[in-house]
């Protein structure tokens, strides 16, 4: 009979602790995705009171006649690809660097992780000044043609200007998740290693990067997540312009929404967004977690 009361009142005690986070992730994520789930199958401006319910027509819309959606998945596809090979070979590089014994090494870790910590809005604003104003001010004083181009006026380096402020926002964050998995390495495996006559390029591909795989594992499903949902620096810089061409899928899911009002239409598109990217992440962590080693 103790045991039975002993029993209950641990699971009670669970409850009391569990229910107050299980309601909070009902509340904020699990009822708002079956909202969702529904108005994807409605055409609804997200404002009206008057809700049509028209099944799949929305998802087939996007599945088949959608073109601008197509542009905008090779646009982030593109995007994503060079940001996360991009961000995380510079990372590294600055986190090898960065590990070494340098004078106000804290100092330069600190001035590469500012960025990250910065509202995307506000880099996105002070880059279009640099681009707009502050180049037409270095081509002034050094005379160079490439502080004369149209940065955000010509579709390809348009794409290259979202990329560079981009890769300059978050390379920081990444450097330090590096730093962290470099600072765990086995100092006496790499003076084995040393020993043995595997020094530099040679025993970090051999020795310190198979070791840092767990960070690679982290920062790449944390890159590869956040550039597919890259907004904030393309609404501030371009917001998908000239013509389309820096058109990202979270650009167009905000177009379809806000500025054709076709709210319905719009979560159908969030919906698919959020399997590609769930299809995209599995593959990357289960392949990188395959590749990991221990020390």
């Amino acid at each position: 009979m103790m045991q039975t009361r002993n029993k209950w009142g641990n699971r009670i005690e669970f409850g009391v602790f569990v229910l107050p986070a299980v309601a909070c992730i009902m509340l904020s994520a699990i009822v708002p995705f079956l909202m969702s789930m529904y108005y994807s199958m409605t055409k609804w401006n997200g404002v009206g009171k008057h809700i049509k319910f028209i099944g799949l027509k929305n998802f087939k819309e996007l599945l088949t006649s959608d073109t601008n959606a197509l542009k905008a998945l090779f646009f982030t596809l593109e995007y994503t690809l060079l940001a996360v090979v991009l961000t995380n070979v510079v990372a590294i590089v600055l986190a090898v660097i960065l590990t070494k014994t340098l004078r106000f090494r804290g100092l330069y870790r600190t001035a590469f992780f500012v960025p990250y910590i910065i509202s995307l809005i506000i880099i996105g604003f002070v880059w279009k000044f640099i681009f707009t104003k502050g180049f037409d001010v270095l081509y002034d004083a050094t005379g160079w043609g490439i502080f004369q181009w149209s940065w955000l006026g010509s579709p390809t380096l348009a794409f290259w200007s979202i990329l560079l402020v981009g890769i300059w926002q978050s390379v920081g964050f990444y450097m330090m998740i590096y730093i962290t998995g470099l600072q765990a390495v086995p100092g006496d495996l790499l003076e084995a290693a040393s020993i043995d006559g595997c020094v530099g390029l040679n025993r970090f591909f051999r020795i310190t990067l198979p070791l840092l795989m767990p960070s690679i594992t982290v920062a790449l499903f944390l890159s590869i997540a956040n550039s597919l949902k890259v907004f904030d620096i393309i609404y501030t810089l371009t917001f998908g312009g000239p013509g389309g061409s820096t058109n990202s899928i979270t650009i167009d899911i905000y177009n379809e929404a806000f500025v054709n009002n076709r709210f319905g239409y719009a979560t159908a598109k969030s919906l698919v967004f959020v399997i590609l990217i769930l299809v995209i992440t599995i593959i990357q962590v289960r392949f990188t977690k395959s590749r990991e080693v221990e020390a």
